[in-house]
């Protein structure tokens, strides 16, 4: 009655072949996944300050990236995570910008001082959210201006006003905070040692 010989191995052809496309879609997604989970994390984190949250938008990030393309490009992984944080923090609200004027106060003293980690990554927390994504995008990650403004969606100047005002924040921040001098080591006293 039934080629049950016939229809098993049609089936297994199927199967097999399935399971490979299946097994290279996801080579695929771990191959994007890996070459920008520690981007899209870090910027996620330095734009919460909290690890939990970093991790639900790194997830929700490439689960639109991939909801957009099965292999997305870098970009489209950038536009998911900044999807992914207008949804979650204020970048579009404006804030009035940092004074352009540096009269000594918040520029003393920095030229000549050692900044710890800490105390920069607390300053960068400090940050409104939409000049902290500039700054991060463009001093940490090092995209350049046209690509921010791409990216976001907003005229280039309006990015170097940013940057500018973000910058003037974080020397503000750093001049006012508890920055460390360091002592400096003579090269004599270092080989000595």
């Amino acid at each position: 009655m039934f080629n049950l010989e016939g229809l098993s191995q049609d089936n297994s052809v199927r199967v097999v072949t399935s399971r490979q496309l299946k097994q290279q879609s996801l080579d695929v997604q771990r191959d994007v996944y890996d070459s920008h989970r520690h981007r899209v994390f870090a910027l996620a984190f330095y734009m919460t300050g909290s690890e939990i949250e970093a991790e639900e938008i790194l997830t929700s990030t490439f689960v639109k990236a991939f909801r957009m393309e099965p292999k997305p490009s870098g970009g489209q992984v950038d536009s998911a995570l900044v999807e992914e944080l207008r949804e979650r923090l204020p970048l579009d609200q404006h804030e009035p910008a940092a004074e352009v004027h540096l009269n000594g106060g918040a520029k003393s003293g920095l030229g000549t001082r050692n900044v710890r980690r800490t105390d920069l990554e607390e300053a960068i927390q400090t940050l409104p959210p939409n000049e902290r994504l500039l700054f991060l995008l463009r001093d940490v990650e090092g995209y350049s201006p046209t690509a921010i403004a791409e990216l976001l969606q907003m005229p280039e100047a309006k990015v170097q006003r940013g940057l500018i005002s973000a910058r003037i924040r974080l020397r503000r921040a750093l001049a006012a905070g508890s920055v460390v001098e360091l002592p400096v080591v003579r090269e004599a006293e270092q080989n000595a040692a």
